[in-house]
């Protein structure tokens, strides 16, 4: 059965920008989830961001759900059941990504707001777009996890520019934002799912520990706010189709099954 948000837990998102569903995930989905990405050799050849000092982490991206471990959870209910209670609108899959903090050499993300970059590059009118992020390692201030500036959402968008080979938000505005909010670490064990606005303000620190920080991250868009023009970069509005909470642990064991295999 679905975990649906509760009233308070969605009034303390829309105040907060941003909510951390501990547990979203058991321990057995996230074993499997976690083995089958180890050993994704795809992973080796991911792109590269720099942070402002040349350090950098992978990143990969795709826009459509696959035939992958990745997209089943993604796509699952426990996931776009609550999107949907969030923005009280049918929302689709915009495009989900791994995102690897290697030890010591992961890079850092500097500040910025997703629908900064939605907005500019991809022509959707409304900051009604949102993201959740499944911790897959643990996450800490240690090897670089997500920090949110509290009920930064609230302020709007904010111009963006490069920084590195990065889009961060004015750093004028943060610098002001950050005199006047809470800085939040997002500490996470595998399984939570921290979800956030389009217009929350985050960033993490680069990973010196001797753990790694990966993690998958989901972006929704809502019906009605479909690009207003083609091509986007991104996919129009297209029916999502909801994996079954049942479905997570039977469909990842096809996948798991299908790495291990790959290992002998």
């Amino acid at each position: 059965m679905t975990r649906s948000l509760t009233a308070t837990e969605i009034a303390q998102y829309n105040a907060d920008g941003y909510y951390i569903a501990r547990g979203l995930f058991d321990a057995e989905e996230m074993k499997m989830l976690i083995e089958v990405a180890k050993a994704d050799r795809d992973f080796d050849t991911a792109p590269t961001r720099k942070d402002s000092q040349g350090m950098a982490s992978k990143l990969r991206l795709k826009n459509y759900a696959e035939d992958d471990i990745y997209s089943v959870y993604v796509c699952a209910r426990r996931i776009v059941d609550n999107m949907e209670r969030l923005f009280d609108d049918e929302v689709y899959h915009w495009h989900h990504k791994m995102m690897l903090k290697e030890p010591r050499v992961g890079g850092a993300w500097e500040w910025h707001q997703d629908y900064g970059y939605w907005y500019v590059n991809n022509h959707c009118l409304y900051p009604d777009m949102a993201s959740c992020a499944i911790a897959v390692d643990r996450a800490s201030k240690a090897n670089g996890c997500m920090q949110v500036l509290r009920g930064s959402h609230l302020v709007g968008r904010i111009d963006h520019g490069m920084t590195g080979e990065q889009v961060g938000a004015n750093q004028e505005r943060v610098d002001a934002l950050m005199k006047r909010l809470e800085l939040v670490y997002a500490e996470m064990d595998p399984g939570d799912a921290l979800f956030f606005h389009g217009n929350t303000l985050h960033r993490s620190d680069q990973n010196r520990s001797e753990f790694p920080r990966w993690t998958l991250i989901g972006c929704y868009n809502t019906k009605h706010n479909d690009p207003y023009k083609q091509p986007s970069g991104h996919p129009a509005y297209h029916k999502l189709n909801k994996i079954e909470d049942d479905q997570v642990k039977t469909l990842g064991r096809k996948y798991w099954e299908v790495a291990l295999a790959g290992k002998k």
